[in-house]
């Protein structure tokens, strides 16, 4: 989250503080990748979801501690669920009453892929889940080989050509974030996109339930296992946010274990916790600062503050003045909230 709210424009504009700093590998980091490939900014997205469904192991055994029947925990799911897709619809300016307004969105995604991959933590045991979530990545694999019926001769893995776009074209070809050709969190990829959460579960379940004593290398040993698979899976179904593929899932999924591995290491065993306030602020509050950036304009506020400034200095180190003041008043808005203990959860 703290690249989303403003670090990741930190981190840009300081590399054009430099010759050549546009063109670098680091700047470059903080965009997404135009079709294939890896990208820093690419992971964010999937490290949210890796995340939520972590934490399902958790939260469904203390709901059960409570008496929650699982009746009521299913509901549970499916309220989250839709409240997420309905935020969605909120961050994607759905007052703006504008009949071609974007219909899906990244909080639906999250929404719709944890709770699913709810749905099969809570019937299936791990060996099951396990084969469900080879079934879908491998099935998932077979449908992107079949290009799109408007193709036009493109390949089955192109922009132009592939059936994931297709389908989001038929059902909804205003509604999408490129108007009538695509869109990176639609129908279809999120399908893969349920093993990205139900990969956070298994971590969360082993965290929570196993008896190793040596946790944190068993998890680097299973993300270099992903990744080793993922990167010979990409060797013919590349690795690409914007469809979601089953390499993409493998490669991601590892790149989220292996940072949580560290950070198990770091704080829970090594116990260096002194480090952690400033991003426990923006991580209790995360999806309050994210709908907030769409709603409220901290540009302007940012420019109210440090636009005069920013003014007197290079237009390069103005940039920069800005995109840290951003920054800063965003995270002071969200450690008022925390010291006064208010937090958006859904």
């Amino acid at each position: 989250m703290m690249f989303i709210m403003g670090f990741a424009a930190i981190v840009s504009t300081t590399c054009k503080l430099f010759p050549g700093g546009k063109e670098c590998w680091l700047n470059a980091q903080m965009f997404h990748a135009a079709w294939d490939g890896l990208r820093h900014h690419d992971t964010i997205f999937p490290l949210f979801l890796f995340i939520s469904g972590m934490t399902f192991p958790f939260s469904l055994s203390a709901r059960k501690a409570k008496g929650a029947s699982s009746r009521r925990i299913f509901w549970r799911t499916v309220l989250r669920g839709l409240l997420l897709c309905l935020l969605g619809l909120v961050y994607n300016k759905i007052f703006d009453l504008d009949p071609h307004f974007r219909i899906p969105s990244v909080l639906a995604r999250i929404g719709l892929a944890w709770m699913f991959a709810a749905w099969i933590y809570m019937a299936c045991g791990w060996k099951w889940r396990t084969v469900i979530a080879a079934i879908i990545l491998i099935g998932y694999n077979l449908l992107l080989l079949i290009p799109a019926p408007d193709a036009a001769g493109a390949g089955s893995l192109t922009l132009e050509g592939n059936i994931v776009g297709y389908i989001d074209r038929v059902l909804m070809p205003n509604h999408l974030y490129k108007p009538g050709l695509f869109d990176p969190e639609g129908l279809l990829s999120t399908l893969p996109a349920i093993v990205t959460a139900m990969l956070g579960q298994f971590t969360g379940e082993f965290v929570k339930d196993s008896a190793c004593k040596r946790k944190t290398l068993c998890m680097i040993i299973a993300a270099a296992a992903l990744l080793a698979a993922g990167l010979v899976w990409s060797l013919w179904f590349p690795v690409n946010k914007s469809l979601w593929t089953s390499s993409f899932v493998l490669v991601v999924g590892a790149y989220s274990l292996g940072l949580f591995a560290l950070f198990y290491w770091l704080i829970d065993v090594k116990g260096w916790k002194k480090w952690t306030p400033f991003f426990t602020v923006i991580g209790m509050n995360s999806i309050t600062i994210y709908m907030l950036q769409r709603i409220v304009s901290f540009k302007d506020i940012t420019e109210f503050f440090l636009g005069g400034a920013a003014g007197l200095m290079p237009k390069a180190w103005g940039t920069w003045l800005l995109a840290i003041g951003y920054f800063a008043i965003s995270w002071l808005l969200l450690w008022f909230l925390y010291r006064k203990k208010i937090f958006l959860k859904v």
